[in-house]
């Protein structure tokens, strides 16, 4: 698998393509082959995306999540997307189509919340690929992205999909309390190989092992942890003591998605539709971003530019 992953990595790079794209087609050559994804590649995927969104929290700032064009945006985005997405999936279960005939209301408003998300890891790497991560674009991009998130969290709650357990309430003060105990950590870990362990104890130990036992997605505790060291003066340095680890196990999440296999007739109808809509959800998303009237247009537009290419429920079908 990792010939084949660096293989066609190395040839979309030569392409000038991102390596991304041809780790997802490697994947998919190798389901082609008979290949599957064993649960090694199964970890491996799920501790990249959990370092990825620590990551992210480590570099975002509570004040950025609050401002207007980032909640504004991603609350009104999703819902005239949803809106959108299940009117649309009513009339397709009309015309008879395979995959929709028959959905009941919760479930038809569960996809086409998800329909209306991006996958927080295909953002984040595009941004990283223009260098735009740290820039004011970048942020707002990244906090609309933990807004819908969160979104999805709540709504899978309310309409009974996921049902987290009663401690779920207890891990906000847990955390809090336990904070202190990570900057004392941090600060008597050194520069070197033990700071990198201690990342990864917060991130996969800490933050996505207490959201998993309390019914939660476990990468959203990786992202909450993350945002709580954030103000810890080494927190930049920590993360990119686990840059590298990050990249190399994500490769285990794109070449997952391939091996999953290919999608039936019925869902290339679907991609290929929801390919087609993608500049109508990149001007819906610029024109929520404007109506919060916070801001001058030019950040948002580089935001919308990229958000909605990489449409997709995969982290949310891919997480307990």
């Amino acid at each position: 698998m990792l010939i084949v992953a660096f293989a066609f990595g190395f040839a979309a790079s030569l392409l000038r393509l991102p390596p991304l794209v041809g780790y997802l087609i490697a994947g998919f050559t190798l389901h082609a082959l008979g290949f599957e994804a064993t649960s090694a590649v199964e970890t491996i995927a799920d501790l990249g995306v959990i370092l990825l969104l620590f990551g992210i929290g480590l570099k975002l700032k509570f004040k950025t999540l609050a401002r207007p064009e980032v909640w504004g945006a991603a609350t009104s985005f999703a819902a005239i997307a949803t809106a959108v997405a299940a009117l649309g999936l009513w009339i397709s279960g009309l015309l008879g189509l395979s995959l929709t005939k028959g959905l009941d209301l919760p479930a038809t408003l569960i996809i086409a919340l998800a329909l209306s998300f991006s996958s927080t890891v295909f953002a984040v790497k595009a941004l990283e690929r223009t260098n735009e991560t740290d820039s004011l674009a970048g942020r707002i991009a990244v906090g609309v992205l933990i807004i819908q998130d969160l979104l999805a969290v709540t709504f899978l709650v309310i309409s009974g999909a996921q049902r987290p357990s009663w401690w779920a309430l207890a891990l906000l003060p847990l955390l809090l309390a336990f904070r202190p105990v990570a900057f004392w950590l941090i600060d008597r870990s050194g520069h070197g190989e033990l700071l990198t362990l201690l990342g990864f104890t917060l991130a996969a130990g800490v933050g996505a092992e207490t959201f998993y036992l309390a019914g939660l997605k476990p990468d959203l505790g990786a992202l909450v942890i993350g945002i709580a060291l954030a103000s810890h003066p080494r927190a930049g340095e920590m993360s990119d003591r686990l840059l590298g680890f990050k990249d190399l196990f994500l490769i285990g999440f794109f070449l997952s998605i391939g091996l999953s296999g290919t999608p039936p007739i019925a869902g290339w109808i679907v991609g290929i539709a929801a390919a087609v809509l993608i500049p109508t959800r990149s001007f819906t998303l610029l024109g929520s971003s404007l109506d919060c009237d916070c801001a001058p247009a030019p950040p948002y537009i580089r935001p919308s530019r990229f958000r909605p290419t990489v449409n997709s429920v995969s982290l949310l079908s891919r997480r307990p």
